[in-house]
């Protein structure tokens, strides 16, 4: 599948003219938790030719190509990126640190991680994955069957809030390491029989509620909500960002 996503990205950027700096998985194969029938998320971050950022009229931000059941490319033009990383976006935080990488060809990425403590909010941060876990205890775990991989978008969101509640630093993007925050054994090893199932079981699976991981999401959510306005909310200025943008439009 390697081969067919670096083949994708090749035509986009033949197609598209633009230069893909960086290329990652995303999604559940990235945070370590895949299921046999997950699909690839594939996100990349690309710059056009200056010409292209100096007209008057708003242009497209992103690229992405029709999503079917086994790829999901999508990229983001870096003006767009780079904005969102003066927001702190998250997601933007994690493509960087994903430990499958499809396309790495310039210092783009090197000159992205030796900022991101500078330009990360612990406070917006927190209250992204706040507010995923929320939404998905509410909409997707209250019944008497919930769906498998759903308890997983919510343990590593909460454990990704918890990282920067009791850390205040930018979460890694893995389960395996997330998890590490947790020295209960007994829901080291309750984790444990979940990844089994997870590694087996397609996307649809349903279980039954796991009362002792239902507790600890709603207690840990709450911890966090306690704990996020005890966090500054950093408004950093963009000049190194501007100068990243003209250093990477320009080659």
């Amino acid at each position: 599948m390697t081969d067919t996503i670096q083949q994708k990205l090749l035509e986009l950027e033949q197609t598209e003219n633009i230069k893909i700096l960086y290329a990652c998985e995303s999604g559940s194969r990235a945070w370590g938790f895949a299921s046999p029938d997950s699909d690839f998320d594939v996100r990349f971050i690309y710059a056009r030719p200056v010409n292209y950022y100096l007209g008057i009229t708003d242009m497209p931000d992103f690229v992405d190509l029709p999503i079917n059941d086994v790829l999901d490319i999508r990229g983001w033009d870096i003006r767009k990126a780079l904005k969102l990383f003066l927001k702190s976006n998250i997601s933007l935080f994690e493509w960087i640190q994903s430990p499958i990488v499809y396309r790495e060809g310039s210092d783009f990425t090197a000159d992205i991680r030796s900022i991101m403590p500078e330009y990360f909010s612990p406070r917006a941060s927190a209250n992204h994955y706040s507010s995923l876990v929320f939404n998905t205890v509410r909409d997707d775990l209250q019944g008497s069957e919930v769906k498998l991989k759903r308890y997983f978008y919510a343990l590593r969101s909460t454990l990704a809030c918890l990282w920067i509640a009791d850390r205040k630093t930018v979460p890694p993007m893995e389960f395996s390491k997330l998890r590490r925050l947790i020295s209960d054994t007994h829901f080291q090893d309750t984790l444990d029989d979940l990844l089994v199932q997870k590694q087996t079981a397609d996307e649809k699976t349903l279980i039954q509620p796991v009362p002792l991981i239902q507790t600890w999401l709603q207690d840990t959510l709450t911890y966090c909500q306690q704990q996020i306005p005890l966090h500054p909310s950093k408004r950093k200025q963009p000049d190194e960002l501007n100068q990243l943008f003209r250093k990477y439009i320009l080659l």
